[in-house]
């Protein structure tokens, strides 16, 4: 089978529309260009622009070849002729240069030259530079999936690319076949670092060349013809062979990095003259007149109405509302699943009718298969955990390659951004697709995906309600395994914090199966925290009812008491139990243990119900007690239940140090039911 052959764009073969077209849009991109810094000076908005001056040629071609309806685009801070050329209006640029309330990308969330158009499929990108190239291969990878032909495209500065999640995702989409075109726009600086600081070869594609699956492409991003072919081709490419094309086009810098930079400090005036001189619009001009296709009063009369043009966008935008104070509240988090069977979240009686209790491991498995049977638009990847029989290291995914297939149920290369990339991106292109991430074999080396995972926690609010990421990150946590310093972490003190995200940690397997069916059935993202330890401990089995579901912020009484409410959660719910038993015994004491189950969002109400009956309140986590959740704990209750306390809050949990691997040192470290039982009675006797 033939190659279909992209059209070859030349001076002679392009007809006079089309180039009126061209000229058109690089004229008016131009004045906006030129105009973005003046609305700073007159503090109007605008406070970051990155000119992109020197960039023509690419970003005409980039806009030219989109595709509205087939293709999507992750345009970045410099492709504001991109947007133009893809379809943008110049009124739409400018609220989003001002951050007014009708900004399209984000309301005015999202700082200035972050262009988007939501519903055309032209993303809302980080700041963060080169992220968004995980996101296109994830939209390439459910393109690739749902049989849809189109492209992602990614654009980038050349100096992006040292980025390692830059690596991740050409190694991913060139390994899976995928549509993507990654687009290098070179113009030789990352801020002030020249180019030869980031990279050994001087194009930074030639990195990628042995690389399989994988075309190249070199062009002049100053010229216009050039950069048309190159993008063209390279689209016909990536949908015909169904796989990854780089676009590494070499452009000029003609001003600052951006209205913050002043290249004076590292450019000098020579440096500076050169790049002007090859400025790619009066280049074009120059060919449209020797090639006698226009005349000067022609071209003058485009660049005058491009003038009006901008003028009128300008009025309109001036006009536009600003956010108001109280909309920052809006699309924090995403919707959640709401249960109409178990809407307190309690269980259904004694579990009626069932007889067996079930592992907690099996809970897990089971409501997988069962969701994934719900939910044909479900899938789930991660580090070593399907492969055929196998599921995981701890086999919570057993057998669902074997029922599900390789396309839905498949392990990802080591690499933890990318496993948390890709899915943040192949959750753009489907609405009810749903994506479960193992997002690393255990919660310790989750620090990889960090910045992927802060893009998950804000792309709902950034994009101002346009996408949620639909994801449920699963991490096996904790210790109590021997497993010393990388595979005992607890990390929910650290993501809290994080707007954006829900938290869960059961320590039963009923709760195991009702929070995970919870997590995969709502809209945005969730964390599931798996307390390893859990898996198979016979204090952790419960009868679990079919399709049982537990709601966010629900805590449960897990022991009745008077004398002293214990808020906890995970492993350490079951030292809590244990050790309320002997105080029981010992004491003739009444401790309440209360099963936070849900860390984010927390269930206040339900807190302070138990600390308001018992006057009392210890706090056990796993977790160190320096800085750990537990401090948010402590500050809730003495905000809003001092006048109740007859004692201090006080809290048990892990040494400031990290987990040892000998079982001796591992015991000394973490909480256990003899240092709850100590705490729990100091606390009384106080």
């Amino acid at each position: 089978m033939l190659m279909k052959v992209a059209k070859r764009y030349t001076i002679k073969n392009t007809d006079k529309e089309t180039l009126k077209q061209w000229y058109s849009l690089l004229s008016l991109g131009r004045k906006i260009d030129d105009r973005a810094p003046n609305y700073l000076k007159q503090a109007i908005g605008w406070s970051y622009h990155a000119p992109y001056a020197g960039h023509d040629g690419i970003q005409l071609a980039i806009g030219q070849v989109f595709e509205l309806g087939k293709d999507h685009l992750f345009p970045y801070y410099r492709d504001m002729l991109t947007c133009l050329s893809a379809g943008l209006s110049p009124e739409e640029l400018i609220l989003n240069g001002i951050s007014k309330a009708t900004d399209l990308a984000s309301g005015g969330r999202h700082m200035s030259n972050h262009f988007a158009k939501p519903e055309w499929n032209i993303h809302n990108v980080s700041s963060c530079t080169g992220n968004h190239t995980l996101h296109a291969v994830g939209v390439a990878k459910a393109m690739k999936y749902y049989k849809h032909e189109g492209v992602a495209i990614s654009s980038q500065g050349e100096s992006s690319v040292s980025e390692g999640y830059c690596y991740e995702a050409i190694n991913g989409a060139s390994n899976k076949k995928l549509p993507v075109i990654f687009v290098f726009q070179d113009n030789g600086y990352g801020i002030s670092v020249p180019k030869w600081e980031q990279t050994a070869n001087e194009m930074v594609a030639d990195n990628f060349s042995g690389f399989k699956n994988l075309r190249i492409i070199h062009c002049d991003g100053k010229d216009i013809f050039d950069s048309m072919n190159a993008m063209a081709e390279a689209r016909a490419h990536a949908l015909e062979k169904e796989e990854p094309v780089i676009v590494h086009a070499m452009c000029v810098r003609m001003h600052s990095h951006s209205n913050s930079d002043k290249h004076e400090l590292y450019r000098d005036e020579a440096e500076r003259a050169e790049a002007a001189a090859q400025d790619p619009l009066p280049a074009f001009r120059k060919q449209l007149l020797d090639a006698k296709i226009f005349t000067k009063k022609e071209l003058d009369a485009i660049d005058e109405q491009a003038q009006k043009e901008l003028l009128d966008a300008h009025k309109a935008s001036m006009k536009a509302p600003n956010p108001s104070p109280e909309s920052i509240y809006d699309f924090v988090d995403a919707k959640p699943y709401v249960s109409t069977k178990y809407p307190e979240g309690l269980p259904s009686g004694d579990a009626e009718g069932i007889q067996e209790e079930m592992k907690f491991i099996d809970a897990l498995n089971g409501t997988l298969k069962a969701e994934f049977r719900h939910n044909p638009d479900t899938f789930i990847w991660g580090q070593d955990m399907a492969n055929k029989d196998k599921g995981g290291i701890f086999n919570v995914s057993k057998g669902m390659q074997i029922e599900f297939g390789y396309d839905r149920v498949h392990s990802a290369p080591i690499a933890e951004d990318y496993i948390l990339g890709t899915a943040n991106g192949f959750s753009r292109f489907k609405e009810d697709a749903h994506v479960v991430v193992e997002g690393a074999e255990f919660a310790d080396y989750f620090w990889p995906a960090m910045e992927q995972f802060v893009e998950c926690t804000h792309d709902y609010w950034r994009s101002n309600g346009a996408f949620a990421p639909n994801l449920t990150v699963r991490l096996a946590s904790g210790g109590y395994i021997g497993g010393g310093l990388y595979h005992s972490q607890n990390i929910e003190s650290s993501l809290a914090p994080l707007p954006g995200c829900r938290i869960v940690v059961p320590a039963f397997a009923d709760d195991a199966a009702g929070l995970l069916r919870t997590c995969m059935r709502s809209k945005g993202l969730s964390v599931f925290l798996e307390p390893k330890a859990l898996y198979n401990a016979k204090q952790a089995m419960a009868k679990v009812p079919e399709d049982f579901e537990v709601p966010f912020g629900k805590c449960r009484v897990r022991r009745e008491g008077t004398d002293l409410t214990v808020l906890t959660y995970g492993n350490t719910v079951h030292h809590c139990l244990e050790a309320a038993e002997k105080i029981a015994a010992d004491l003739g004491k009444s401790v309440e243990v209360v099963d936070l189950r849900s860390i984010k969002p927390l269930d206040e109400e339900g807190i302070l119900k138990s600390v308001n009956k018992t006057n009392r309140c210890l706090v056990v986590h796993e977790d160190k007690v320096f800085a750990g959740f537990g401090g948010e704990l402590v500050a809730l209750i003495n905000e809003k239940a001092f006048e109740s306390l007859d004692a201090p809050v006080r809290r048990v949990g892990s040494e400031n140090t990290p987990v040892g691997f000998n079982r001796i040192l591992e015991k000394a470290v973490l909480p256990n039911a003899d240092k709850v039982y100590q705490g729990m009675k100091d606390l009384l006797e106080y």
